[in-house]
């Protein structure tokens, strides 16, 4: 950890979204040794009002003259060891906004002692004063984060302790091994022999278990970040009314007239509990138009970063040589459904001719016909469908350590076909035994704690 943030000073900062306009309220948290006296120090609290952990004061917070009232506020005191860091917390709870909020922080930041909070700061001090350990607090991160139902119900498994007590379950397996084996090492002739087969199978089980944890990472990663949806082809063929039917709003105008979206258009979604960024890019063709040239240049940008590509075309006028040329366009790691609208102008009979393939999916972006077909391909396509049956999903850190674990296990298959001594095969044990106390906080350094909770947000 680095200095600043290792000594026995107090940290600050706003702890809710500050916006103009928005929110009743905002909190400002304190914690550290100093946290009482500096809101001391700038409040006046009337009345007989006890300072005592776990109550509720009512003020104002006063400027430096000592008479101006910034604000109407009320403390909530949580003194150690019964708060979020196990150290001494104060938090103002003052009116939103930003300029009230701003205030105060600064008032506070102005008592000695006192300096503003790193991201995550507060979560890596829980952590380190053993307040949480580490799957906890990268869990309450990601439910601040969550874009989706799904995603928060997964964020809360982790928070709950789920992520913690089935890695700890696993950790403390081979520690039992680990054991088994180095008893031998030391003492092979007074003890009876181990069974090295049975060994052998409680490590690869132990690996099978952390090889579906890192597969539902996988799925769990989709639920956390979303899809990039883009949604492409020529002008005119129902891209932004496709937009706007999956948004349930008027996103994207929509005429008769080509060319009309000139600018990638974002909308934010969810589907099936997974969150979706649907990018309506403009409709790719040779024009002198400069505005749409470069939306056609943003679409072109957008095939590439995109998780899947829609490409629409027109049902009622067929497959056209620049419905191809846009197919050979898609990158080719970059999977794509190939959607024909307007089926209601067409008809569900007319035949299509595509080079080499189909239709993947028959749709009317006017009228919603084809749309759950649509959305089940969409999610299939990316391998983002879920069934309910994923409980808890590990960070894409958790899920690197946890393969680390898994491909250490898996060289002990090596160990015992060559025949090698117990001693070797306790190097990748312990490599293996490491990785899962990396998960959980009990092997990292505060070099490495620093890097994890830097990506969080101030005031967490």
């Amino acid at each position: 950890m680095s200095e600043s943030s290792s000594g026995p000073d107090t940290i600050a900062a706003v702890a809710t979204a500050v916006a103009p306009g928005q929110g009743g309220i905002a909190v400002i948290r304190l914690s550290g040794p100093q946290a009482q006296a500096a809101v001391r120090a700038v409040t006046r609290i009337p009345g007989p009002q006890l300072w005592e952990s776990h109550r509720v004061l009512y003020g104002h917070v006063l400027a430096a003259d000592g008479e101006e009232r910034i604000d109407e506020v009320l403390l909530l005191l949580m003194l150690a060891p019964r708060s979020f860091t196990a150290e001494d917390v104060v938090e103002i709870h003052c009116h939103g906004g930003v300029i009230a909020v701003q205030r105060v922080l600064a008032r506070v930041l102005e008592q000695p002692g006192v300096r503003r909070a790193l991201p995550g700061e507060f979560s890596q001090r829980a952590v380190l004063n053993g307040r949480l350990d580490l799957t906890r607090a990268e869990a309450i991160s990601d439910l601040v984060a969550a874009r989706s139902q799904r995603a928060a119900q997964l964020a809360m498994a982790g928070v709950d302790g789920g992520i913690q007590q089935r890695i700890t379950a696993l950790r403390e397996r081979l520690l039992d091994q680990l054991s088994e084996l180095e008893a031998r090492v030391d003492f092979e002739e007074d003890l009876p022999p181990l069974d090295g087969a049975a060994l052998l199978a409680e490590l690869q089980a132990v690996r099978a278990q952390l090889l579906q944890l890192v597969a539902d990472a996988e799925r769990g990663a989709v639920l956390r970040s979303g899809l990039r949806v883009a949604l492409v082809g020529r002008p005119n063929v129902g891209k932004s009314s496709l937009l706007n039917r999956l948004s349930r709003r008027e996103r994207a105008i929509v005429t008769d007239l080509p060319g009309t979206t000139r600018d990638l258009l974002e909308s934010e979604i969810v589907l099936e509990g997974v969150p979706i960024t649907l990018l309506d890019t403009a409709g790719i063709r040779a024009t002198s138009d400069a505005v749409e040239q470069l939306g056609i240049a943003r679409s072109h940008d957008a095939l590439a970063s995109a998780d899947l590509v829609l490409l629409l075309f027109d049902l009622s006028a067929g497959w056209t040589p620049e419905d191809e040329a846009l197919r050979q366009r898609i990158p080719a790691a970059v999977p794509h459904l190939l959607v024909g609208n307007k089926v209601d102008l067409a008809g569900t009979d007319t035949p299509v001719r595509l080079t080499g393939s189909a239709a993947d999916i028959r749709l009317s972006a006017s009228t919603g016909a084809g749309e759950a077909e649509l959305v089940q391909a969409m999610l299939e396509r990316c391998g983002a469908l879920t069934d309910g049956s994923l409980l808890l999903s590990l960070n894409q850190r958790q899920a690197d350590l946890a393969q680390e674990a898994a491909d250490a296990l898996a060289r002990s298959d090596q160990v015992a076909t060559e025949g090698l001594p117990w001693d070797f095969w306790t190097i990748d044990l312990r490599q293996a035994i490491h990785s899962l106390g990396e998960i959980t906080g009990e092997e990292l350094t505060e070099s490495v704690l620093d890097r994890i909770f830097s990506r969080f947000c101030i005031g967490k």
